[in-house]
C-alpha cells in the first residue's frame, strides 16, 4: 500500500489571519503551508503523520530535514487560489506521474486527530478486510455543524457507506458522522479519479467531497466506513483560533499531566421470577443490589499491565493447608483471566466493527466484595465493570456498543472466551441496571439477537431479603442436563419453561400493581418448579437447607441465581427479624436487599455506575 499525504493549500483562513495578525506573535509563520506550522516538542503538524504512517520550497526543506525523499514531494504547479487544481486531480496527478498501480491510502497531512496516536495497522487490517474503498469518519462534537463536513450514512451491520452528503442543508440527514480526509483506495478504483474528472471542470468541484458523492450515491460502489472514536482538529479551513487552540490542547498533553484513573462499578444482582429460564427462550425479571459490588480502576500507562488481585489471584499461601482451604472454598480461577478475556474481545469487537482505537497502554485492577460461588453474578460484574472502563478510555459511545449488544458481549466473554456455561439474564440486568424484565422469545432472539428488555418502575419497593452460604462447597455439584434435555424437546422441560415465562408475567404484572402476597406466592412456585425438574440432588442439600429454613417463617423464597445462596420476601418485619437470627445461627450470611435504582443519585465523585 502506497500512503499519499495531501499537503497543499492556497487562500487558507489561517494563512490570511497569520498574515494580517497585529500582534506580531505569529509575522514569522506568514507564508508557511498550514502542514508545517509548528506543533509542541518542536514538532510540525505533518510531523504526527510522518510518525503515524512511518513509512515546493517549503516541503522540499522538510522532506530533507526528515530523510523523505525529495523526489517523491509532487508539485502540482499551483500558486494561487485560482490556479490551483482541486484535491482529487492533485491525488490523480501523483498516482499517475509516479505511475502507482497499488492500494493507496490517501491523508490530509494539515490536520489531526484529537489522539494521534491510533493504531494505523488497524486501519489497513479493516480495508484489507471488505471488499471495496474505506473512509474514515468520526462523530461530530455538539459545537461542530454537519453543514460544514463531508457527513456519511453508515449500515450498523456491515459497516457500508449509504449515503454521502458533502455539507448537507439542515434536514437532508439526520447523520453526525463526518468523513474527514483518510481514505484507503483499491488500485481497481484508482482510474475513477479521471473518470469524475472528465466530469468537473472546474477546481472548486475537484473535492474528495464531491468525488465521493459521486462514486457512492451515484455509481452505487462498495464504500465502507471505520469510526475513529477520538475526533479531528484543524480540518479544512480553520482560523488562528483553532490553531492557538490545538497548540494549547497539546502541550497540555505534552507535559505529561497524570492521567486521571477511570473507575467504573458492576453490581450483583438477584433473579426475583423466572430464572433459569434465560438460557431457555424464557422470561426473566432480575434486580441490581448496592450490597454487592465489583470494580475495576482503569488508569494509562506505559505498558499494559494486568494487576492481580491480593487475595483473589493468590500465588503466595501461608501454607499448604492454607493454600487447600483458599482452593476448596474459591476454586482455582480468580478475576485476572476475566479481565484479560474482556480485554481480547474488545479489541476483536472493534476491529470488527471498523472502529480505529489509539495505541494507548493502560493498568486495570479489580476489586470485589461479591460473594464467590453463590450465583450473584461475580464474574459477570466484573467483566461488565472492565467493559465500562475500556469504553470510556476509548471514547467507544452507546451508538457504538448499544447496550442490547453489550449484554451479548459480556456474555459471549464467558462463554466463548472462558467456557464458562452462562444466560443471558446477569448481563442484561448489569447493562441495563435496577429492575428489569426480560424477554428473550425464541422469535425475538432470532430476528434481532437479543431480546425485549424493559426498566421497571423501582418505588416503593417490599423488603426483599438475602441469605448465602458461608461455605459454598455445599450448593449442589452434580451436574445437570437440563439444556439436553430441553433441546431434545422433553415435554416435562419444555413445558417448564413456558411456565417459568408465565410466572414472570405474572410477577411483572403484581410488581406494577404493588400486590406483594401476590408476588410472594410466584416466588414459592418459582422455587417449586425448579425444583421438580431439577431435582433435589442437582440442587444440593445446602441450598434446601435454607429453603426449608426461610419457610419455617412463612417468607416465600427461590434461589436468585445458580445455587449457594437464596432470595425471600418476607412481609412480617416480626418474623423478619427471627429469621435473620435463625439464618445466622445456622452459618449463614444474611443481609436485607438495598436495591440498586440507576435513576437514584448515588452521590459518587469520580465513578462510573451508567
Amino acid at each position: 500500500m502506497i500512503c499519499i499525504l495531501l499537503v497543499a493549500g492556497h487562500g487558507t483562513v489561517l494563512e490570511a489571519q497569520i498574515k494580517n495578525d497585529d500582534t506580531g506573535l505569529y509575522s514569522q509563520l506568514a507564508g508557511v503551508p498550514k502542514a508545517l506550522l509548528p506543533g509542541t516538542g518542536g514538532k510540525k503538524i505533518l510531523d504526527f503523520w510522518w510518525e503515524t504512517v512511518n513509512m515546493y520550497k517549503h516541503f522540499e526543506r522538510w522532506a530533507t530535514a526528515n530523510d523523505f525523499p525529495v523526489e517523491n514531494v509532487i508539485n502540482d504547479g499551483s500558486t494561487t487560489l485560482e490556479d490551483r487544481l482541486g484535491a482529487v486531480a492533485d491525488l490523480e496527478l501523483a498516482i499517475r506521474s509516479r505511475r502507482l498501480a497499488d492500494d493507496v491510502m490517501v491523508i490530509a497531512g494539515d490536520m489531526l486527530c484529537a489522539d494521534q496516536n491510533f493504531d494505523v495497522a488497524q486501519v489497513i487490517r479493516f480495508f484489507r478486510s471488505e471488499p471495496g474503498e474505506l473512509i474514515i469518519y468520526y462523530e461530530l462534537e455538539e459545537s461542530e455543524k454537519s453543514s460544514s463536513r463531508g457527513i456519511v450514512e453508515v449500515c450498523r451491520d456491515t459497516h457500508r457507506i449509504n449515503r454521502f452528503f458533502e455539507k448537507p442543508h439542515e434536514g437532508q440527514t439526520t447523520s453526525r458522522l463526518a468523513s474527514v480526509v483518510f481514505y484507503c483506495i483499491q488500485r481497481d478504483t484508482l482510474s475513477s479519479l479521471s473518470d469524475f474528472l472528465l466530469l468537473q471542470t472546474r477546481a472548486k468541484d475537484r473535492s474528495f467531497g464531491r468525488f465521493w458523492e459521486w462514486l457512492i450515491n451515484e455509481k452505487q460502489l462498495d464504500v465502507f466506513g471505520m469510526k475513529l472514536p477520538t475526533g479531528f482538529q484543524l480540518i479544512g479551513q480553520v482560523g488562528l483560533s483553532d490553531y492557538t487552540r490545538w497548540l494549547t490542547h497539546y502541550s497540555t498533553k505534552q507535559q505529561g499531566a497524570p492521567a486521571k484513573p477511570i473507575t467504573c462499578r458492576s453490581f450483583a444482582r438477584v433473579g426475583l421470577m423466572g430464572n433459569p429460564s434465560d438460557g431457555f427462550n424464557g422470561k426473566t425479571i432480575a434486580m441490581s443490589i448496592c450490597n454487592f459490588w465489583a470494580e475495576v480502576t482503569l488508569v494509562e500507562s506505559q505498558t499494559l499491565v494486568l494487576v492481580p488481585h491480593p487475595l483473589n489471584d493468590p500465588t503466595e499461601f501461608g501454607s499448604l493447608q492454607d493454600l487447600f482451604c483458599i482452593s476448596r472454598k474459591e476454586g482455582y480461577l480468580g478475576g485476572l483471566r476475566l479481565l484479560q478475556a474482556t480485554c481480547k474481545k474488545f479489541y476483536q469487537f472493534c476491529s470488527n466493527q471498523g472502529i480505529a482505537l489509539t495505541k494507548q497502554n493502560f493498568s486495570l485492577k479489580y476489586d470485589t466484595n461479591i460473594p464467590r460461588q453463590v450465583g450473584l453474578a461475580g464474574s459477570s460484574a466484573i467483566v461488565s465493570a472492565t467493559l465500562k472502563c475500556l469504553m470510556k478510555f476509548y471514547n467507544i459511545t452507546d451508538n457504538d456498543l448499544p447496550k442490547s449488544i453489550r449484554a451479548n458481549f459480556i456474555l459471549n466473554v464467558e462463554t466463548e472466551e472462558l467456557f464458562i456455561t452462562a444466560g443471558l439474564q446477569d448481563r442484561v440486568v448489569q447493562v441495563y441496571e435496577g429492575l428489569v424484565y426480560m424477554d428473550f422469545g425464541k422469535k425475538l432472539m432470532e430476528e434481532q439477537g437479543y431480546g425485549n428488555y424493559v426498566s421497571m418502575d423501582m418505588s416503593g419497593l417490599p423488603p426483599f431479603w438475602l441469605a448465602y452460604l458461608s461455605d459454598p462447597s455445599d450448593s449442589g455439584r452434580i451436574h445437570s442436563n437440563i439444556r439436553q434435555r430441553w433441546l431434545s424437546g422433553e415435554p416435562l422441560v419444555v413445558e417448564a419453561m413456558k411456565t417459568f415465562a408465565e410466572l414472570t408475567d405474572q410477577a411483572r404484572a403484581a410488581l406494577q400493581d404493588r400486590d406483594w402476597r401476590c408476588l410472594a406466592e410466584l416466588m414459592d412456585q418459582n422455587f417449586d418448579l425448579r425444583r421438580s425438574v431439577y431435582t433435589d440432588a442437582c440442587l444440593g442439600p445446602g441450598n434446601l437447607r435454607m429453603v426449608e429454613l426461610a419457610r419455617q417463617f412463612g417468607s416465600a423464597v427461590k434461589l436468585p441465581g445458580s445455587g449457594g445462596a437464596v432470595v425471600g420476601l418476607c412481609l412480617d418485619g416480626t418474623r423478619l427479624v427471627e429469621m435473620r437470627a435463625a439464618f445466622q445461627e445456622a452459618g449463614c450470611v444474611f443481609c436485607v436487599i438495598a436495591p440498586y435504582d440507576p435513576s437514584a443519585d448515588l452521590g459518587s465523585v469520580g465513578r462510573d455506575h451508567i
